[in-house]
């Protein structure tokens, strides 16, 4: 009785701290099989800035554990005419994350009779992974251009947020990033921009298990938006020009049985 009058406090619950610490003391002890794992998801997205406006790639390999599930899906997402997303992680969290934002912001237009800004979708989705403490899995890249020039983000799946002038994210993001150190300048021009996220994504492709098939290319700029589909489409699977071909009696053997088989017709289950 005494429990149902306890006013609730305020701020932040700290019970799962309390299992997470006797999950752990358990994995001390061996019971290995009780600690969850996070569940392992590949893909290469990046975007970097250049001189008029924002280039958006991705690779377009979805993944099942060790199970391509399918080989050409879109990761390149709307969420507005001047603003565009890349997403990883889960694909379902990503196709409801970006289709529910893509909504808000098509009311956010006709409420304020203006072309939305990119800080505006960034704020609206950080505030609704953070709410959900990162069990949403949806890793996005987030690129466009406003009334203040282009722009792009990254937004982790617990809300967090980066600006840079050039971003990766997935499991191939490494690889990714390591094209873009190498070879990013400011002030890039249209083309050169558009090769080096090809490169990068390519790099992702080959580098890493998680991501493969074709690259996705998107350019923003303020004259509108360019969508290249398959832009680099992957290698087809080597074919020998001279096929294998064993002749009879390459494989020894040592017993050879030739049976005979009546066939008898009619039903079997007639007695």
């Amino acid at each position: 009785m005494e429990a149902s009058l306890e006013i609730p406090k305020g701020g932040f619950s700290f019970d799962l701290c309390k299992r997470n610490a006797w999950l752990e003391s358990q994995a001390n002890y061996g019971s290995s099989s009780i600690i969850k794992k996070a569940k392992k998801t590949g893909t290469t997205i990046a975007g970097i800035i250049f001189k008029d406006g924002v280039v958006l790639g991705a690779d377009t390999r979805a993944t099942s554990g060790p199970i391509v599930a399918d080989k050409n899906c879109e990761k390149i997402h709307y969420l507005a005419p001047n603003i565009f997303c890349c997403g990883a992680g889960t694909s379902a969290d990503c196709e409801n994350v970006t289709e529910m934002m893509a909504s808000n912001l098509t009311l956010h237009r006709l409420n304020t009779g203006r072309e939305c800004r990119v800080i505006t979708a960034v704020t609206m989705l950080s505030q609704y992974l953070f709410r959900y403490q990162g069990y949403i899995s949806a890793a996005l890249v987030v690129g466009g251009v406003d009334s203040t020039g282009p722009s792009l983000y990254t937004i982790h799946p617990h809300g967090s947020v980066d600006q840079l002038p050039f971003v990766t994210m997935g499991s191939g993001s490494l690889a990714a990033m390591a094209v873009f150190e190498a070879g990013y300048q400011e002030g890039l021009e249209r083309q050169p921009g558009i090769d080096l996220v090809r490169a990068a994504i390519q790099s992702g492709i080959d580098n890493d298990l998680g991501s493969g098939s074709n690259v996705d290319i998107t350019v923003i700029t303020p004259e509108g938006v360019q969508r290249f589909r398959n832009l680099d489409k992957a290698e087809p699977k080597y074919k020998s020009k001279n096929p294998l071909f064993y002749p009879k009696g390459t494989t020894k053997y040592y017993d050879e049985i030739i049976s005979k088989v009546a066939i008898i017709e009619g039903d079997a289950m007639e007695q």
